[in-house]
Order: C-alpha cells, then structure tokens, then sequence
C-alpha cells in the first residue's frame, strides 16, 4: 500500500509540474498561433498537434535517442554535469511537457482567438503597449481557455501510459507513476490492486470531465445573459 501511494504522489507531483511548465510555454506560443499571419503559424501547429496523432511509444522512442547518452541533447546534458535525463522525473516532465503540449495550446489559441480584435485596436489607439493590451485584455478574456487548458494538462498528464513508460522506465519512487502501476499488477495478476489503482483513476476523470462541462456550462451562460 505504501508503494502505492508513493505511485499516487509521484503522479500528482509530475502532472502538476507539467501544468505549471505547460502552462508557461504555451501562453505566448498560443497567442502567436492565434494572432499571427506569419506562414510559419500552420507548420508551428501541426508539429504542436502531432502528439495527438503519434503512437506514444513512437514519441518515447525518439525522445530515448534525443536525450540518451548519444543525442544531442542528452550529450549537452553530460558536458553540462546534469547526466541524462532518460530513467528519471526530469526526463518524465520533459516527455510529459511535450506529450500534453496540444492539451495546453489548443485551448488558449482558441480562447486567444476569440478576443474581439477592435477591443485590442482601440486599446492600441489609446497608446497601450502591446503587453499592456495583453495584460489587461487578453489574459482577463481568455480565462476559461486557462482553465480548461490546466485541467486538460493535468489529467492527461495523470493517464500517460506509453510515453512515461518508454522514458522512464519502472523505478519505484522515481518514475513509477499510476499507469505503470497499475500495468505492473495486471502483469502480476494481481488483479485487486489493479482494480484499486484503476477505480481512483475513473472517478478521477469523471470528475475532470464533470468540472469541464460545468465551467463551459457557466461561461455559455454568462455569455448569453442580457
């Protein structure tokens, strides 16, 4: 019982890790995604999105070459005294960050999208900065695009499986998080803490797609009040 509970907690520690990071990374990409013209921004968000089409272990397995000892980012890992990040929580947020990175795009582009643009431009004629007009208009406008982004983050976050696997391996404490867990007592045959672990896991994303529906159910509301 207590490995499980190590499992919940090191679950949770990387799903809020990752939101947080997302959460940062994907604030500024969105809002280019959404309000620039530039060719680039349809190349930019099909390699954002690819992660929703690619098998995960193909995504782990190229995230292996690319951080293990002989990729470039792994040998500029060692040169920096870091090591490599594959097998441990670094490497696990690494992965997770760019696994869930459409989760967390997606919804702010949307949201950034629909901020009215005359709203921006009569901001701007009144001399407000560009980070003024995002500060003051966008972010506030935005808001249930971050909340829906943070909680999609993190609960898909909590589901990975194949990726987490492939980059982190099976190590009690250190990369050992829910999913693989529970694939270890199914493997195991032991069936009762697979059902324990899977049962929390399903009342867990009821409740993250209850929470869902609600927040939009509000802000549609909100929207269409007189």
């Amino acid at each position: 019982m207590n490995e499980h509970w190590q499992a919940i907690w090191l679950t949770l520690k990387l799903a809020g890790t990752t939101t947080a990071l997302l959460l940062l990374l994907a604030t500024p990409l969105a809002w280019w995604l959404a309000r620039s013209r530039h060719w680039l921004s349809q190349p930019v968000a099909a390699i954002v999105s690819m992660p929703l089409v690619l098998p995960p272990t193909v995504l782990g397995f190229y995230l292996l070459l690319l951080l293990g000892p002989d990729g470039p980012v792994g040998a500029l890992t060692q040169t920096l005294g870091l090591g490599t990040l594959p097998f441990t929580f670094g490497g696990l947020v690494v992965a997770s960050v760019i696994y869930s990175l459409p989760f967390a795009v997606q919804p702010l582009q949307n949201a950034f999208a629909a901020v009215p643009s005359r709203m921006l431009e009569v901001a701007a004629t009144l001399r407000a900065s560009p980070r003024d007009r995002f500060l003051s208009i966008a972010l506030p406008l935005a808001r249930p695009g971050f909340l829906t982004a943070a909680v999609l983050s993190f609960a898909h976050t909590v589901g990975e499986f194949g990726v987490v696997l492939m980059i982190g391996g099976n190590i009690p404490g250190e990369t050992k998080v829910l999913s693989v867990a529970i694939y270890d007592h199914v493997e195991t045959l032991e069936y009762a803490n697979a059902h324990w672990l899977s049962a929390g896991l399903v009342g867990f994303s009821f409740a993250v797609l209850l929470s869902l529906y609600l927040i939009n159910g509000r802000v549609n509301g909100s929207a269409v009040r007189p």
